[in-house]
């Protein structure tokens, strides 16, 4: 997914930009991440470590202040009424403060709900 792109365009209070540091966005890739005001961080760096495009499944490593690391692991499956569901896992290491990760799960939830709307508003934006 166009993640970087897409995000600071659908939600500038989480995301207000992003970029590549290394890769062509698949197993490897890394992305830098400017936090907005709904983040409990200010900078994001995310390692993908798994994709699986056909499955709608990855898994990605943040590093960010205030948590040492923080492993996603996140499964798609499509719902009768055109939209998903996500099912997100969640590991973090050296963790200064649960409310901060709550409200990054928080965050991440609103992203999901976001992204879902445009798709389905625009089911050709990556056809």
């Amino acid at each position: 997914m166009d993640w970087h792109t897409l995000a600071p365009k659908l939600a500038p209070h989480i995301v207000e930009s992003a970029h590549h540091v290394e890769g062509d966005g698949g197993v490897g890739s890394v992305r830098h991440y400017n936090c907005g005001s709904a983040i409990p961080f200010n900078v994001m760096k995310k390692k993908v470590e798994f994709l699986d495009v056909d499955k709608c499944e990855c898994r990605y490593t943040l590093e960010c202040d205030g948590v040492e690391t923080s492993t996603w692991s996140i499964k798609m499956k499509p719902t009768s009424n055109g939209g998903s569901v996500a099912k997100v896992e969640c590991t973090s290491k050296g963790v200064q403060d649960n409310d901060m990760m709550l409200k990054a799960k928080d965050s991440a939830a609103e992203m999901f709900k976001n992204v879902e709307a445009y798709l389905i508003a625009n089911p050709d934006a990556y056809n």
